[in-house]
């Protein structure tokens, strides 16, 4: 099994909805900036049985006898299985009804279909391979992202369309596929849905993948169990962990309008057992501090090479080194926050190894983006730099997987865990009172 590209999806969604007309529709939600469709599969009744609003805005109350659940793939470029996910989970609901009963589902297949088109990792063969062809654009032109970073007027299309799709819908629950490079997997939700850590870790024991228990983007968040983290309430102090946008702002909460919960669930493409570790880290101040002077030394590396494109050069002719160089810049632009932080007074004075471990991986994948989509454009270019640069990315991709004793798990895997975390999801907010 392989990672799906954004018209294969279409293609297999397509003949899914043409092999059971009365149960599986596809339509197109809107388009991309480029012009790309966006596709929207549905199982379940259209007669709205399965497919009203759940509430009115802001009431928490039912609004009609309706429930549906929004499946969000593809937010993230470089984060390709979600699309494999939400056809597998499509196909599943077809022939066990006892999830869509009285409930309409409707999977988003690719929410970003100009980013995957930048970053191709059908199969990709080791964490090298995945980097030679790495893709993730700036946050504001994320499409889950962008609210929390742009004004109303200036966000791009693929946001209109989900929000518009979660005003239509108004999910009981909304789902997004996610992914990360290395690690474990862990869930973020809006709001706290009790019962869901125990099927979540039967789960990834199971199949063998490792709990991020410590998961450097929910620092300091509430977790009701390893790997589940609740992200803070809008208008709390606390906001999202070392990153400039604001998770409260992002198309997650659109759904709480509508009394809806939104999950993350995220999956590692390569597994390490280090960020499942539970034991007391001995000395994190030092360990921070040692992270934030790599973090700080390898971004100079990069910012180096990428200062000496700017002058005395002609324009690329590549059309895609805009959007590499805009995501290239957006990234070193992060990283002096982000050391900071690390060794701020917000630093913490006690946490578990698998924390550590995750704030390891997360700077190492920083920079290592950073130079590998620079990469790809001086390599386009025939640039002088290239070959250097090219012997940096190869040695910081090998270094990160002997590190970590990264293992790869197979993208049926990687499917199978997501589906059935996000069906428990489901299993236990529909059975929660409300």
């Amino acid at each position: 099994m392989r990672y799906p590209t954004p018209l294969e999806l279409a293609l297999a969604a397509r003949a899914l909805a043409d092999g059971h007309p009365g149960q599986v529709r596809l339509r197109q939600a809107g388009t991309s900036r480029a012009g790309q469709p966006l596709w929207v599969l549905s199982i379940g009744p259209a007669d709205g049985t399965g497919g009203g609003p759940t509430a009115g805005p802001n009431t928490g109350t039912t609004a009609g006898p309706g429930r549906n659940v929004l499946v969000v793939a593809g937010a993230h470029a470089n984060e390709p299985v979600g699309g494999a996910t939400a056809l597998s989970l499509a196909r599943h609901l077809l022939y066990d009804p006892g999830p869509r009963t009285g409930c309409g589902w409707h999977f988003l297949l690719c929410a970003d279909p100009d980013g995957a088109r930048l970053h191709r990792t059908p199969r990709p063969y080791s964490l090298l391979e995945y980097h030679r062809h790495f893709f993730r654009p700036p946050g504001p032109e994320q499409p889950e992202w962008a609210p929390s970073l742009l004004p109303p007027d200036r966000l791009p299309p693929e946001t209109l369309a989900l929000t518009a799709l979660i005003d239509e819908l108004r999910p009981v629950l909304q789902v997004s596929l996610h992914a990360t490079d290395l690690g474990g997997s862990w869930v973020q939700l809006t709001r706290d849905i009790p019962g869901l850590a125990e099927p979540f870790a039967k789960s990834a024991a199971e199949l063998r993948i490792p709990v991020e228990n410590g998961a450097s983007d929910a620092a300091g968040w509430l977790s009701p169990g390893p790997g589940i983290f609740v992200i803070p309430e809008p208008g709390s102090e606390a906001a999202g962990a070392f990153h400039p946008e604001d998770t409260r702002l992002s198309t997650w909460y659109h759904a709480h309008r509508y009394a809806g919960t939104t999950a993350i669930v995220e999956v590692p493409m390569w597994a390490s057992d280090l960020v499942d570790d539970p034991a007391p880290h001995p000395d994190p101040r030092r360990a921070m501090r040692v992270l934030s002077e790599r973090l700080t030394q390898d971004a100079a590396l990069v910012a180096r090479v990428r200062d000496g494109t700017r002058s005395g050069q002609p324009p690329y002719a590549d059309p895609d080194a805009a959007p590499l160089l805009r995501a290239v810049d957006w990234t070193l632009a992060l990283i002096p926050r982000i050391a900071a932080e690390w060794t701020g007074p917000g630093a913490p004075t006690e946490a578990t190894a698998a924390y550590v471990a995750s704030i390891d991986a997360f700077g190492r994948r920083l920079s290592l983006r950073a130079a590998a989509m620079l990469l790809r454009v001086l390599r386009a270019r025939g640039d002088a730099a290239a070959p250097d640069l090219d012997r940096l990315v190869t040695g910081w991709c090998e270094e990160f997987a002997a590190r970590f004793h990264a293992r790869w798990v197979p993208v049926a895997t990687q499917v199978e865990h997501q589906s059935r975390t996000v069906l428990a999801a489901y299993e236990r907010l529909a059975s929660s009172p409300r």
